[in-house]
């Protein structure tokens, strides 16, 4: 099974860009689709994006379109979230999450080996 960890997380003023990471180990992301979610104080775990690891495809949700990037880095096993034009409403805790399943699934559950999170707090 393959064991995720985030990072990237912090303090940020509104407008500016940051970038999260997902390292897999134990094994590589091969044949597993890799999501980002996100859960705000007080508020369910939502989903942000997915990528396919093996074609690279992405999918997002609505809000994140034109505003998040999901990418992979094969050679480092990584998968990354680049957030542009940061606003406080993205202020949670950002979860890398994999699955062997290639299908897209907005549902938490459907992702089997999560993250401890990373926290991205966005204020001025």
């Amino acid at each position: 099974q393959v064991q995720v960890v985030e990072s990237g997380g912090g303090l940020v003023q509104p407008g500016v860009s940051l970038t999260l990471s997902c390292v897999a180990s134990v094994r590589a992301f091969a044949g597993y689709s890799v999501v980002w979610f996100r859960q705000a104080a007080v508020k369910e775990r939502d989903f942000v994006a997915h990528i396919n690891w093996d074609s690279g495809r992405t999918y997002y949700v609505d809000s994140a379109k034109g505003r998040f990037v999901i990418s992979r880095d094969i050679a480092n096993n990584t998968v990354y979230l680049q957030m542009n034009s940061l606003k406080p409403d993205d202020t949670a805790v950002y979860f890398c999450s994999a699955s062997p399943s290639t299908l897209v699934s907005r549902a938490a559950g459907a992702y089997n080996y999560w993250g401890k999170g990373t926290l991205v707090t966005v204020s001025s």
